[in-house]
């Protein structure tokens, strides 16, 4: 390389002295701007140019420097709505600078907006200035710092309903949690330590070579809870819900589509799954494509919570492709409103957890009257402010209610046996003899004794399969 400018520069010479003072001039300013340009630049855009989609980062960056003291102590800021009611949220001025430091080095954050008046387009940026000489050594540590920040500061949960091939997307402010779903304790404790055993588990799905999801399938008669379900698991995790309507898709490519615009960290809702297999004689989603879907072949994200709803499971064959274990992990059961989970609505609605009447609500349940736990919880709301006549007002409408019909048909509701059969038969041959063992020994004990919650797994009215 020296050799090649000594024989460019004597070149030069003889050419012409002009040009060689001309050609050394631009070495300096080319050897200048080296050694005075110390600082680097990095820009987070809030569009994905490929795509136009929001860039999740630009978000988690707004959300740090909303944490910075130098921006909660500088001259000019804009005060925006949060997420949450009531919620204030401090951001830049346009162009504004925001310094910071880590580990010893000063960066900044400039707001970065650009305006094309042609187009009517307003793009917005942030853009981190770094010192050349720290790049290496901070920037990386520095991305993942905001990471931290943000998750913890938290970040607006979104519904996303589908709608000519992609998602249309809103804040999802759901109320529901476990306390107030209105299913068995037991059932409650069992799906939350799973939900969180989940959450961990990355590198163990990873090491067996499995997609990171879980999948459950809801089904029940309406009314008796599937939906408060689903928005508490979103609510307990923090993802955000993603609703197929499969009746809005045009095709397979299309499914296929909008499982790849999904996020990680969501929980993907496929509702009425029973009514489109069996009352759709003209699908425009082959089975296949619906297949791979449920599986969450189509798109390589992990961490996804897969959740589908049925009213019954008698059009749909059990032992199917669409319910085998491994597609569908976990089949809960949502009964009609029974005597613990009327309590249960007591307690939430009217803030009652004992009162004169609930024998009389006991014995009309047990006669087989019965109403769905939305229908119960509609009465209560309407008269909370007497407990006494909300009461009053449930047993009339239980009075006059059908009588619930009890038969062997697979229409009825699962006992403790069939479901403890149907999980016992998904076990490996292996586990199955321990199992036997297990309840050889617990038969010999008192009735009161209650199983290993680790060993059987198995609750009223509830179906688990392949649970760990």
């Amino acid at each position: 390389m020296v050799m090649l400018l000594l024989n460019t520069s004597l070149f030069l010479v003889t050419c012409s002295p002009i040009i060689f003072l001309i050609f050394l001039f631009r070495l300096f300013l080319q050897w200048a701007d080296y050694r005075l340009h110390v600082h680097h630049y990095v820009k987070v855009p809030q569009l994905d140019d490929s795509t136009q989609k929001e860039n999740p980062f630009y978000r988690q960056v707004a959300l740090y420097i909303d944490s910075l003291p130098s921006l909660h102590d500088s001259d000019y800021i804009n005060l925006l709505s949060g997420h949450a009611p009531n919620d204030i949220v401090l951001s830049p001025g346009e162009d504004q600078l925001i310094p910071d430091t880590f580990l010893g080095a000063r960066v900044s954050w400039l707001n970065h907006v650009d305006r094309d008046e042609r187009r009517d387009v307003v793009t917005r940026s942030f853009v981190l200035r770094i010192k050349r000489k720290d790049k290496r050594r901070i920037l990386k540590p520095y991305l993942q710092h905001i990471h931290t920040v943000s998750d913890e500061r938290g970040r607006e949960m979104r519904i996303h309903i589908n709608g000519n091939g992609r998602w249309n997307s809103a804040p999802f402010h759901h109320p529901a949690n476990f306390d107030s779903v209105v299913i068995t304790q037991d059932l409650k404790s069992r799906i939350q330590l799973e939900l969180e055993m989940f959450a961990r588990s990355k590198q163990y799905h990873h090491k067996l070579g499995r997609v990171w999801k879980r999948s459950y399938l809801l089904y029940g008669p309406s009314g008796t809870g599937k939906s408060s379900f689903i928005a508490a698991v979103a609510n307990f995790l923090n993802y955000d819900i993603y609703n197929v309507n499969l009746w809005k898709v045009s095709d397979d490519a299309d499914l296929i589509s909008l499982l790849a615009q999904s996020s990680s960290k969501s929980v993907v809702v496929v509702e009425d799954l029973d009514r489109y297999v069996s009352e759709n004689p003209t699908p425009r989603v082959s089975t296949s494509a619906l297949l791979n879907f449920m599986d969450g072949l189509p798109n390589f994200q992990d961490e996804r919570i897969m959740i589908f709803t049925m009213k019954t499971k008698e059009g749909v064959d059990n032992d199917s492709a669409l319910l085998r274990p491994g597609r569908i992990d976990v089949h809960i059961y949502f009964p009609l409103c029974d005597f613990n989970s009327f309590k249960t609505l007591a307690s939430n609605y009217l803030g009652v957890k004992e009162h004169k009447l609930f024998p009389q609500v006991e014995e009309i349940i047990q006669s087989g009257r019965t109403m769905s736990p939305a229908e119960i919880s509609e009465l209560m709301l309407v008269n909370r402010s007497s407990p006494s006549r909300a009461l009053k007002t449930v047993i009339s409408a239980l009075e006059s209610s059908p009588r619930k019909v009890v038969s062997g048909s697979a229409a009825s509701s699962p006992t403790a046996e069939d479901c403890e059969a149907a999980w016992k038969d998904s076990l490996p041959k292996e586990f199955r003899k321990l199992y036997s063992m297990l309840r050889s020994k617990s038969d010999k004990k008192s009735a009161s004794f209650e199983p290993d919650h680790e060993k059987l797994l198995i609750a009223d009215k509830t179906i688990y399969s392949n649970m760990w």
